[in-house]
């Protein structure tokens, strides 16, 4: 498939593994960028065998649109190789530990000497600096740590989790998102930037007013299920063969849900008709709909909800998202012949750009330094007896 991404003509040198470092590389690659990720030698990165279901398949997601070479990092050889290729590169994405690109002798800050136009996003639990920044830092702890954790979930049980590791993609799309500013900035000066991203800042930044609210009433969130305090109706209801989404929280809202009721009544009754009071009487609010709802079935809520042109739908699971005709209109879904598990649909790629679309040129490679010979020959001019000699060394 033809490269017509916004990004097409940058090169990025991918290190890291699970999972910040390789969703920014996916990200990247998907607006164009000519990915090239580094892979320890031997098992290689640790999501090719992430994923839940029968077959792990994340790596075919992650690693869509990427150039796999191998190189350990543990020997000098192996970072001075990784060097090289460093100096052929726009951006290099990395996520490990802080202190441990400066024990392989890949100091960002040396490396940006060397190369001023370079552009290093850098992806870590605690940030560079700080007093925990040398500390192990997962997506979890980060979430824990940046205030999602304890806000989610029922108020009765421990704090839950998402579902999936919103914390490294959240940390990745603010490390893309640094990138593309420094990109910019580099545009217009010739400049390139360390760009440090920390998993719990990331959450963090997206927590509202959380710790506002605290600093000025002394206010604590606490968890509360499915709903927000004080936003209703907006909740989950369930139907007689399903659950059903249904957000009509504003006044005008909540008058359309009551004539979708045939209780056109309640629009004007004190106790619902305006926000404050709906929030003051949100769950016996919420147990008269859910009372409503489940006379219905999904569809036939749906299509009354779309009658009356109130914000609702379906709660959807992956053969929901398959079979619906927006998903399939707007190919939000897509098909991808992978080398590993032949056709497999996965997410599309976004935001859409009319002028310079992203695109899915090239399946996740299948084996770990599967583009070694072509890299390494391409970039740094090394023919097949020195590959193969540094295979043999286990350099590669």
């Amino acid at each position: 498939m033809e490269n017509t991404g916004a990004l097409k003509g940058l090169r990025v040198v991918e290190m890291g593994q699970l999972l910040a470092g390789p969703f920014a590389g996916q990200l990247l690659g998907d607006m164009g960028a000519d990915i090239i990720k580094v892979e320890p030698p031997g098992k290689g990165d640790p999501l090719r065998i992430w994923g839940q279901g029968e077959k792990k398949v994340c790596w075919e997601v992650v690693a869509r649109n990427k150039r796999s070479v191998s190189a350990n990092m543990r020997v000098p050889e192996g970072q001075k190789l990784v060097r090289e290729l460093i100096r052929h590169a726009d951006i290099v994405i990395e996520n490990f530990r802080p202190g441990t690109m400066e024990k392989w002798g890949l100091d960002p800050a040396k490396l940006l000497e060397e190369q001023p136009g370079l552009i290093i996003s850098r992806m870590s639990g605690y940030g560079q600096t700080g007093p925990y920044s040398t500390r192990a830092g997962f997506g979890g702890i980060g979430e824990a740590m940046g205030g999602w954790r304890y806000i989610v979930g029922e108020p009765d049980r421990a704090p839950s989790r998402m579902g999936v590791s919103i914390g490294d993609t959240l940390t990745a799309t603010y490390g893309v998102m640094g990138i593309l500013a420094a990109l910019h900035v580099r545009d217009t000066t010739g400049k390139g930037q360390i760009i440090d991203a920390a998993l719990y800042e990331s959450v963090l930044q997206i927590t509202e007013s959380l710790v506002s609210e605290y600093d000025s009433s002394g206010f604590i969130r606490q968890r509360t299920g499915s709903i927000l305090p004080g936003i209703a109706p907006s909740n989950v209801y369930y139907c007689s063969d399903g659950e059903y989404m249904i957000g009509a929280n504003a006044d005008p809202l909540w008058k359309r849900l009551s004539a979708a009721m045939g209780k056109p009544e309640l629009g004007d009754d004190p106790r619902y008709a305006t926000h404050i009071a709906r929030g003051e009487n949100q769950t016996e609010l919420d147990e008269m709909i859910g009372a409503w709802t489940k006379n219905y079935t999904v569809e036939e809520m749906d299509n009354l909800m779309t009658e009356y042109s109130i914000p609702a739908g379906r709660v959807y699971r992956a053969p929901e998202m398959l079979a619906d005709p927006h998903f399939q209109a707007r190919e939000a879904i897509v098909e991808v012949e992978t080398e590993t598990h032949g056709k497999l649909k996965m997410q599309s790629t976004f935001p859409k750009l009319s002028a310079t679309p992203s695109s899915i040129r090239r399946p996740a490679p299948s084996k770990v330094g599967q583009h070694n010979a072509e890299i390494y020959a391409e970039l740094l001019g090394l023919d097949a007896d020195a590959i193969a000699k540094m295979e043999e060394e286990g350099i590669v």
